[in-house]
């Protein structure tokens, strides 16, 4: 399955579309994509922190998607490093 992985924050450099397209198995859940998008960002954007990653939240169009979820159908995810301020 192809994933389009949209990326914002400090995750944007990891890739200068702002975007990754991954191919992850069918009915992968969040857990196993986060942990390819761990490796694409360690081979392609090492100063990137992989805490960064771990820490973020992967949602689909409509609600934020936990560890234990599959990735939906349409392939299209964001991920939402966490932010501070007010």
């Amino acid at each position: 399955m192809k994933v389009r992985v949209t990326l914002f924050g400090a995750l944007r450099e990891a890739d200068p579309h702002g975007f990754v397209e991954m191919d992850v198995p069918d009915h992968c859940t969040v857990a196993t994509l986060r942990e390819a998008l761990q490796t694409h960002v360690r081979n392609h954007a090492p100063s990137i922190s992989e805490n960064l990653i771990k820490r973020s939240a992967f949602a689909s169009e409509d609600e934020i998607l936990h560890n234990h979820r599959h990735v939906p159908e349409h392939g299209q995810i964001a991920v939402l490093p966490p932010v501070s301020g007010g």
